[in-house]
């Protein structure tokens, strides 16, 4: 080793701050990066929306540039929600965790209440607002719930190994939270919320047999769910057997996955597909992962579920990277949403899972689901300025509650 190596580690280790440089870089480049994904999914929702939607929107309002045009002003609003939440010290939000929750819950029960949810929709009673402007609570609960999560785990890191504690207050405001959504009914987004709670309640180190145990009984009441309803039923068995009733409870199934199909290797050309010819139902929302497999083909779909992996990986390292234990389990939370939902549409469209009728993140059509997963975007990147400030050197910003 050189003399002038030599000095350079001896400097190093007499003064610590001399490694912070790569530091600062991998925090600030978390943050480019997350935000440069982020900016690339909703670009690639808008696209593909005004390919997938163009033909029903015709049909139905006389212009192909219906759900489009809606979209691009969700995706607007969504943008102002994200830089919001993204310019406030995340710590702030653990003075609002329990009132944020009350709040999601009881517009969760307000749905249910007849004459003030905009419903039902297929089926479903989901919204509330009056004509095109409304909103799902149950994509704000998914915020509201991981923030109370992380919240109550971190004040009670040194009572872990007491599930009373920590462990039964998350069980039950989970029990709560899925019991309200089950009644709408909305199976998919019960899942993400429990992979939510339970996923953080592992990384905060909560007993591993309780765990397991509340686990195991929380996948035995979503089967029995599941069974429960006819319809539900009747799409646990089809996801089996689709071609068993092809023109009926399986021809969705059966249509998103000819689309994949014959979309091959390159695809057929973006806005040359033709599922969404009326052939698969809701093609530019809960199955937009077939249009983009149609028109795209394997690459364009195969780069998508990448886009997914670059998520949780950026996620995980902003968990890893973040001040405090509050902020790594926020982190964490954001990423475990974003990333389990992706993997339970997908997983619908290509076939794999029952479909439960959640959208992919960013890129389904949805005005509710994308500025409340925008706004939890946001709060990751809070976590990642902080890690960035932090290493830097800043003067950390004053913590609330």
């Amino acid at each position: 080793m050189s003399p002038a190596a030599t000095t350079v580690d001896d400097a190093r280790r007499r003064h610590p701050t001399a490694r912070r440089p790569r530091a600062r870089a991998q925090s600030s480049g978390l943050f480019v990066a997350l935000a440069f994904l982020v900016a690339v999914f909703n670009l690639l929702g808008l696209v593909m929306v005004m390919s997938a939607s163009s033909v029903i929107a015709l049909d139905q309002f006389g212009s192909s540039w219906y759900f489009v045009v809606r979209q691009a002003a969700w995706a607007a609003g969504g943008a102002v929600a994200l830089i919001v939440v993204a310019r406030i010290d995340y710590h702030a939000w653990r003075r609002l965790a329990g009132p944020f929750l009350l709040v999601s819950l009881g517009l969760l029960a307000l749905v249910l209440v007849p004459g003030v949810g905009a419903g039902p929709v297929n089926g479903a009673n989901r919204w509330l607002g009056v004509g095109p402007l409304t909103v799902q609570p149950a994509e704000l609960v998914k915020l509201a719930m991981l923030v109370w999560v992380a919240d109550l785990l971190a004040r009670r890191a040194a009572y872990m190994h007491n599930t009373r504690a920590t462990l039964r207050p998350v069980i039950v405001a989970l029990a709560v939270a899925s019991a309200l959504v089950m009644l709408q009914p909305n199976l998919g987004t019960t899942i993400v919320l429990a992979a939510i709670a339970l996923v953080l309640c592992f990384v905060a180190g909560a007993p591993g047999v309780p765990l397991a145990g509340w686990s195991t009984l929380g996948v035995g009441a979503a089967t029995a769910l599941a069974l429960a309803a006819p319809y539900r039923r009747a799409r646990v068995l089809t996801f089996l057997n689709p071609w068993a009733d092809p023109t009926d409870k399986g021809y969705q199934n059966i249509q998103a996955l000819v689309g994949l199909a014959s979309g091959g290797i390159a695809g057929k050309g973006l806005g040359a597909g033709t599922a969404k010819w009326g052939f698969l139902p809701e093609a530019h929302s809960d199955f937009i992962f077939a249009v983009i497999g149609e028109e795209l083909g394997l690459v364009g779909a195969v780069a998508v579920v990448g886009l997914f992996v670059l998520l949780g990986i950026i996620g995980i390292r902003i968990a890893l990277h973040a001040p405090d234990r509050f902020g790594l389990l926020l982190a964490v939370g954001v990423t475990t949403w974003f990333c389990v939902q992706a993997f339970v549409n997908i997983g619908a469209v290509i076939g794999i899972l029952p479909i439960t009728g959640v959208p992919l993140p960013f890129v389904s059509a949805g005005g509710s689901s994308l500025v409340f997963g925008m706004a939890g975007a946001g709060l990751l990147l809070s976590v990642a300025r902080q890690a960035t400030e932090r290493r830097l050197g800043a003067r950390p910003a004053r913590r609330a509650g």
